[in-house]
C-alpha cells in the first residue's frame, strides 16, 4: 500500500519552519460499498507525527474522514537549514511509512 513516497518540502524563514507533505494513501472510510454491494472495510492513517532531529513537532490522530492521498501543512519554530524532519504514519491495518527530508 505505501510504495509512493511522501513529498515532503520544509522551509525556514525567520526562525519558523513550514513543512508540506503530500501522502499517497487510500484512506477508504469503511461506509463505501464496492459493485456487488459489499461494504469496502476501512482502511485509513490512524496515528501521524512529524519530528525534527529526533524531537517531536506535530503528532495527530487520524480518522476515516480524511481525504484520498492527505496534504499536511503545518509550522513549527526550532528548526534550522539543514536540519532533517521526518514524518511517519501508522494505518489502522498496521501498515506504516516513514520518510525524511532537510530544510531549506
Amino acid at each position: 500500500m505505501a510504495a509512493r513516497p511522501m513529498r515532503i518540502r520544509a522551509v525556514q524563514k525567520d526562525d519558523v519552519t513550514e513543512v508540506k507533505a503530500l501522502m499517497s494513501h487510500i484512506m477508504e472510510t469503511g461506509q463505501r460499498k464496492d459493485s456487488e454491494g459489499n461494504l469496502v472495510p476501512a482502511h485509513f492513517i490512524a496515528v501521524l507525527e512529524a519530528k525534527c532531529n529526533d524531537k517531536t513537532v506535530m503528532s495527530a490522530q487520524w480518522g476515516p474522514a480524511v481525504s484520498r492521498d492527505p496534504f499536511l501543512s503545518f509550522k513549527f519554530k526550532g528548526g534550522n537549514k539543514g536540519d532533517k524532519v521526518t514524518i511517519s504514519w501508522k494505518d489502522n491495518k498496521g501498515e506504516s511509512r516513514t520518510d525524511t527530508a532537510e530544510i531549506r
